[in-house]
């Protein structure tokens, strides 16, 4: 078996399916589970009807949910066999009148919480999965719909639930291999629900998550994330075009990436199948000719030392300075544990005896992070800045990384540096203005010469 996770991208419109169900039905002697993503902009959809809700614009949201309706009866329409469009019909029909209740409830409540964000977002990936599904019948395919919400089982932290995997393989096994030995498995990425059998989801970028669950849970062979790029490349194509394919990359490799914003891969997804030890690829819905980048457990080989450079947009960086800390200890211990108390993650840190400089990209609560930090330090904050992550197996064995990363960067003020504890990046904090520089001359740096047997 393996599996098969599509993006919104590749399956946003009824042309979009269709190419997804070529690539499904050349890969039926592997058993093929597939994960889908909701349709298009779905998700943001859902969540701006939300909005409208509890701020009391009911003739917008009842207008948006129309519209939302019409697109999903739209394009399902044109890939649903005759015989199914009845089912198609009363199946959507009752999918929004129930979305339809749930947010005439927000409005009279006039209050959002996560388990209503988790109930009304979920609703994208419900209906995706049952439209591909039919649509993969009317193609030609035998095909099942398994709602994840009976499998993925997880921990009550709506919005940002975490799986509960003894329970999550217990079920996907009991139920997937049977189901996927005569017909094409169609599931919904992001969603699950907890023990008691409220909706849940796993985040946002989710699917890819959800595809390596099921890969750990089930033993696959292989998970494929389908999205709408060639694969891993030496940069972000978003902030500069003409970057390298990645054929090969680890485990580690691959995870750093995610983590310092390759958006190819959610940060999470890497984690079950690293303990399975099963292969992901990446891959394009849209060129699935192309090779695209397979991540493996163990290091590979290759002569360049970075593999790929990762980039974090709307970064804020937070200087922590206080000389009545000087020979103290604790100072870490306080400052770790206020974040840790307004549940703000931090992705960088550089530090002396009498201050610490760490970035951070969820500022909701920096405020009141910045209040209690003041009361035994002072705090400055700098908005408008991105991380810059180069990242490689080779860079801890290589000597002069750090000198050429600077001597290329030589134009740029670099506000913060950063060795990775993993050994595997160097990261660097620049302002936002600077970055497309930035990335610029550091790929003509790295990248000038190319190991073939790693890069395209």
């Amino acid at each position: 078996m393996i599996v098969m996770k599509f993006g919104g991208s590749s399956v946003e419109s009824a042309a979009a399916i269709e190419r997804v169900a070529g690539i499904v039905k050349a890969r039926l002697d592997r058993s093929p589970v597939v994960v889908v993503s909701a349709m298009g902009k779905t998700t943001n959809k859902l969540l701006a009807i939300a909005s409208a809700a509890i701020e009391g614009r009911r003739d917008d949201y009842i207008r948006q949910i129309q519209e939302l309706k019409d697109f999903h009866f739209r394009e399902a329409r044109q890939v649903v066999l005759p015989a199914d469009q009845a089912e198609l019909e009363s199946t959507l029909e009752a999918h929004f009148q129930e979305l339809g209740e749930l947010v005439r409830g927000l409005a009279v409540l006039g209050e959002l919480t996560p388990r209503s964000v988790d109930a009304i977002s979920a609703y994208g990936e419900r209906l995706s999965s049952y439209i591909v599904t039919l649509a993969f019948r009317y193609f030609g395919m035998k095909a099942a719909h398994l709602d994840s919400r009976r499998v993925v089982v997880t921990d009550r932290r709506h919005t940002q639930a975490a799986p509960i995997y003894p329970e999550t393989y217990s079920r996907l096994e009991a139920e997937v291999p049977p189901l996927a030995a005569s017909q094409v498995v169609v599931m919904g990425g992001f969603i699950g629900s907890t023990l008691d059998g409220v909706t849940t989801t796993l985040g946002r970028g989710g699917s890819d998550f959800t595809a390596s669950i099921v890969g750990a849970g089930i033993g696959a062979e292989e998970i494929q994330i389908w999205t709408d790029v060639d694969g891993m490349l030496t940069a972000d194509p978003t902030i500069l075009a003409g970057g390298h394919r990645v054929k090969t990359i680890s485990f580690a490799e691959a995870a750093e990436l995610a983590y310092f914003g390759a958006k190819v891969l959610h940060p999470a997804t890497v984690l079950p199948a690293i303990e399975k030890s099963i292969p992901v690829l990446i891959l394009n819905s849209r060129r699935p000719e192309v090779p695209g980048t397979r991540i493996v457990s163990d290091a590979v080989a290759c002569s360049n030392a970075v593999k790929s450079i990762a980039c974090k947009r709307k970064i804020t960086l937070l200087n922590i300075h206080s000389t009545r800390m000087l020979m103290a200890y604790g100072f870490l211990k306080q400052i770790f544990e206020i974040f840790d108390r307004y549940e703000t993650p931090v992705d960088m840190v550089s530090t002396s005896e009498v201050s610490v400089s760490l970035t951070i990209d969820n500022t909701r609560r920096l405020k009141e992070i910045c209040a209690e930090l003041g009361q035994f330090a002072a705090v400055r904050t700098e908005e408008d800045q991105a991380t810059v992550c180069l990242v490689g197996e080779n860079i801890r064995f290589t000597p002069g990384v750090a000198g050429r990363a600077f001597q290329a960067l030589k134009s740029v003020n670099i506000r913060m540096i950063s060795q990775g504890a993993s050994l595997l990046n160097l990261s660097l904090v620049v302002a936002e203005a600077d970055l497309a520089q930035a990335v610029a001359l550091l790929h003509n740096e790295f990248f000038e010469q190319l190991d073939p047997n790693v890069f395209d």
